[in-house]
């Protein structure tokens, strides 16, 4: 049996970080499933208003994250915040790929005596190369029908390149079929994987950064705060400050992401020289406020969902050296 080094914090001899090989996956799979749609249902309105503050263009729409969120709850109702939710909500499935391959490769990896953070950087970056496969095309239908309807401070229909009808008497169904029906009548089943690499490009250095801060941030809080604070607590504080120094860095890459999946445009190349001419240096903070709030709240969830399943699922002979 090859020997797997466990992360040990040495003030107080508990364990760390608990590792794939510690838990009970017929617990931890249910759960963390249960915890990652219960995440996604809460958040999703701020994900749909991130998506149209980025792909509208100047500030058509809206000005800011509150006023998207006035406008579209006036205008839409509660509905109007949930648009796409049912196709998005497809991502609790590949988050079990996503986060089986993380932890599988911080396992491999483990056996290399590599660095933690090191450990963490790799295995994001694997994870969400392998959920961005699965996902990219349910991504592509739940942004086109997040903005389906949305209007210009005219009144105008702002955004329809498909030409669907947007008529809101229509079923959720019959909507996202005619979506689907349209994307591949233009594109074929390419079309289902626009953006793709944008996607890649976007989220592969943003998930392999987020795990590597999320470790680094840990590390670093351990040493300076009180071994009475709560663990779990320090790692959801490690976790929203892991969200938020990467959405920083990577924003003009989501940015050209979802334009790329919903505005039709050919190119990465090609989409950032629309973004740069529209908005100039502004580019690198369009819709940031909106991803700042989601991509902390949803970083603080995420943590706390899965360091407490971890810490339910854990084998039974690991549970003295586990602490709340």
């Amino acid at each position: 049996m090859d020997f797997i080094p466990v992360e040990v914090n040495e003030r107080q001899g508990y364990i760390k970080t608990i590792e794939w090989h510690m838990m009970d996956k017929t617990k931890f799979f249910p759960l963390s499933m249960l915890s990652s749609f219960s995440v996604r249902c809460a958040l999703y309105p701020l994900t749909l208003i991130k998506t149209r503050l980025q792909i509208q263009k100047h500030n058509d729409m809206y000005t800011g994250m509150f006023d998207a969120y006035g406008k579209i709850y006036k205008y839409e109702g509660i509905s109007g915040l949930y648009r796409g939710f049912w196709i998005s909500s497809v991502q609790i499935i590949s988050g079990v790929f996503y986060i089986s391959t993380y932890e599988g490769v911080r396992h491999i990896l483990s056996k290399k005596n590599l660095d933690s953070r090191l450990r963490a950087l790799v295995a994001g970056g694997c994870a969400s190369l392998v959920g961005q496969t699965i996902i990219v095309p349910f991504d592509v239908l739940s942004q086109h029908l997040m903005m389906i309807g949305t209007v210009s401070k005219e009144n105008k229909i702002a955004f329809n390149p498909l030409g669907v009808n947007s008529n809101p008497d229509r079923s959720k169904l019959a909507l996202t079929i005619d979506v689907a029906r349209k994307i591949f009548n233009v594109d074929g089943i390419s079309g289902f994987y626009r953006g793709y690499w944008a996607s890649l490009a976007a989220y592969v250095p943003n998930s392999a950064l987020w795990w590597g801060f999320y470790h680094f941030y840990q590390d670093e809080l351990l040493k300076v705060i009180p071994t009475s604070v709560s663990h779990l607590f320090i790692q959801t504080i490690a976790g929203t400050m892991g969200g938020f120094t990467t959405t920083i860095i990577t924003n003009p890459l989501d940015i050209v992401r979802a334009r790329l999946q919903v505005q039709r445009l050919e190119s990465m190349g090609e989409a950032f020289r629309d973004l740069w001419r529209e908005e100039g240096p502004r580019m690198f903070t369009k819709g940031l406020s909106a991803r700042l709030v989601q991509s902390a709240t949803f970083s603080f969830s995420i943590i706390l969902g899965y360091e407490t399943i971890k810490r339910v699922s854990v084998n039974e002979e690991y549970k003295e050296f586990v602490r709340w």
